[in-house]
């Protein structure tokens, strides 16, 4: 009985001919799974990957937002503090050694030089919008803008962040 299958199978394939067998072993080798393991552990990697970046890349622009946000709340209070009544004035008022608000600004880049790797790119404007100047109980208003710098060249985003913080001189 074996041998009767062994001889039809024989018969079949040198009926069906050698291009025939050439499409089968082809269909054979599209239906063939082995080795897309390995494809679809790599398109997941490259996804988990491009997704990890990101969420650095999120997590690095919000520090640098805080690390701007605590700048610009430290020169307010470094300019409520130094007014007219102080001996390091800064401020526009009569008798400041420091009319352009220099120090304030100082103050910012300093601070922010301890958190970020490139300072070059804050911009900093401070106003002291009262009649008064420098003179308490005027206002002073720091404004800080900053184009982020991404980590990862993946992602074709420079976006620019506008902090400003507001308090009165009260020395």
């Amino acid at each position: 009985l074996m041998a009767d299958g062994a001889q039809r199978m024989q018969r079949v394939n040198e009926w069906i001919g050698p291009r025939k067998r050439m499409r089968q072993h082809r269909l054979n080798c599209l239906l063939d799974e082995s080795g897309s393991v390995l494809i679809e552990t790599a398109g997941s990697f490259m996804l988990v990957m491009a997704m990890v970046l990101g969420i650095v890349e999120c997590c690095t622009m919000a520090y640098t937002y805080g690390v701007l946000s605590e700048a610009a709340r430290n020169a307010v209070r470094y300019a409520t503090v130094h007014g007219t009544d102080s001996t390091n004035c800064s401020g526009p008022s009569a008798g400041c050694t420091d009319s352009t608000a220099a120090n304030v600004s100082n103050q910012v880049t300093d601070f922010a030089a301890a958190f970020l790797q490139n300072t070059s790119g804050i911009t900093v404007n401070v106003s002291y919008p009262d009649a008064s100047g420098s003179a308490p109980p005027s206002r002073v208003i720091v404004s800080l803008s900053y184009t982020y710098q991404p980590l990862f060249s993946l992602f074709a985003m420079h976006p620019t962040f506008q902090v400003s913080d507001e308090g009165r001189i009260v020395y």
